[in-house]
């Protein structure tokens, strides 16, 4: 039951232009986000025995290394640039040297467009605890769905401390400096990602970067692993006519992610400014969170979860902090969109009660008349004969995350038309 309940989920929802009101034109060249990922901290993984497999065995410290890492962009571009991430670090984070290029397959990069990174005209950066910094812009030609590899080069002991699980399985580790070397020879695989969270292309056209927002519902999880609603949605914006070009999907799911408090990844209220709001670009945000907050009230009072009844959440405090959420982007001009609380009947998350606190929360979120929209995705998902319960066709099997088809027809809810006013 407890590696069920930190496996526990989230999801997304999709953020609209109003009709007459298309992406302003930019006046020249700007940075739009076209990958990125929800950092979350080592240690916290670590104390999760369901993830902590996931680190694998040694002391957890990089020591004169180069850590290869693969992202794969969803806007084309000329010119790029990597964030790199000290958030969650205790110590100041040294780059001894970092460079990008195209992949040519596996972990190997074509010589031809392997350059160095700079920052600020260095080859190396120092960054502070608790702190992103930007690489300078680089030239270099990358389509979207092309596959790009970053490499960072730890010159001195640096403990693991900032990771995502995006694309788990594409980051590599070697010995010594080798940023400069097109493919890494006896290279160990790493499950985890670590300290690169970000790659921007830069582009004189309009854009619109849309940031899914939520947890394992919206980073997708269980068998929906390469399926997530939000690289469906964004598959199916790009194979559209009507849908224009410059339209990127950024996941920020993070898998057990409450709204209100911390948990898996920090809480998603106090996330959002930096994982939606700080993305270059941003336009949209399509937030599907709660399900992680309600369905933790039902141990209140089951041994082994002391701190249960203390941090169970009310319907009023959910609304509230989506009500938080809600402000914050129409205050910076971002378009928001946001989705009801699918059902999970059947699981370990249900009782009357947390029945009765979704049914609320969905109560509210359908009301809302300060949104760009409500994606109803309780509606979509539910079963026709039983509506409290996940329909089985788009059931994984753990009756809370939906599988592929359960992905796909929530990117299939989106209706298209609404971009193009």
């Amino acid at each position: 039951m407890v590696a069920w309940l930190l496996a526990a989920v989230g999801a997304g929802v999709w953020a609209l232009p109003s009709a007459g009101q298309p992406p302003r034109q930019p006046a020249e060249a700007h940075w739009v986000a076209s990958w990125a990922a929800a950092p979350m901290e080592f240690s916290e993984l670590m104390a999760n025995p369901t993830t902590a497999p996931l680190a694998g065995p040694g002391k957890h410290v990089f020591r004169g290394q180069t850590l290869r890492q693969l992202v794969q962009p969803a806007l084309d571009g000329s010119r790029v640039r990597v964030r790199f991430s000290n958030r969650f670090g205790k110590a100041p984070l040294r780059i001894a040297a970092a460079s990008v290029g195209l992949v040519t397959g596996g972990n190997a990069v074509s010589p031809a467009t392997l350059g160095p990174l700079r920052f600020g005209g260095r080859g190396s950066l120092t960054i502070a605890p608790g702190a992103d910094a930007w690489s300078d812009g680089i030239d270099l030609k990358a389509e979207a769905g092309q596959t790009l590899a970053v490499s960072t080069y730890l010159d001195q002991p640096t403990p693991f401390a900032t990771i995502h699980q995006n694309g788990q399985g594409t980051s590599w580790v070697v010995p010594g400096n080798a940023t400069g070397t097109a493919k890494l020879q006896g290279a160990a695989p790493l499950a985890l990602n670590h300290i690169v969270t970000g790659l921007d292309v830069m582009t004189s056209q309009p854009a619109r970067i849309v940031v899914a927002f939520g947890d394992s519902i919206t980073a997708g999880g269980n068998d929906a692993s390469g399926g997530s609603y939000p690289v469906m949605l964004a598959t199916r914006l790009r194979d559209s006519p009507q849908v224009p070009a410059g339209l990127s999907v950024i996941n920020m799911g993070i898998g057990g992610n409450r709204l209100l408090l911390d948990s898996s990844g920090p809480s998603g209220m106090s996330r959002f400014a930096k994982d939606v709001l700080a993305q270059s670009g941003v336009t949209h945000v399509i937030v599907l969170m709660g399900t992680n907050d309600i369905g933790r009230a039902a141990f209140a009072g089951v041994p082994g979860f002391p701190h249960i009844a203390s941090e169970a959440p009310t319907a009023e405090r959910i609304t509230e902090g989506l009500e938080q959420l809600i402000k914050q982007a129409r205050a910076k001009g971002v378009k928001l969109m946001i989705g009801t609380v699918p059902p999970f009947r059947n699981t370990p998350y249900w009782t009357q009660a947390t029945e009765a606190m979704r049914g609320a929360v969905n109560t509210w979120i359908r009301g809302r008349q300060d949104v760009d929209g409500v994606i109803d995705f309780d509606a979509v998902l539910r079963d026709p004969g039983d509506p409290l319960a996940l329909n089985p066709k788009y059931d994984s099997g753990d009756h809370l995350h939906p599988n592929k088809a359960g992905h796909a027809a929530m990117a299939s809810a989106v209706d298209l038309k609404e971009l193009m006013e």
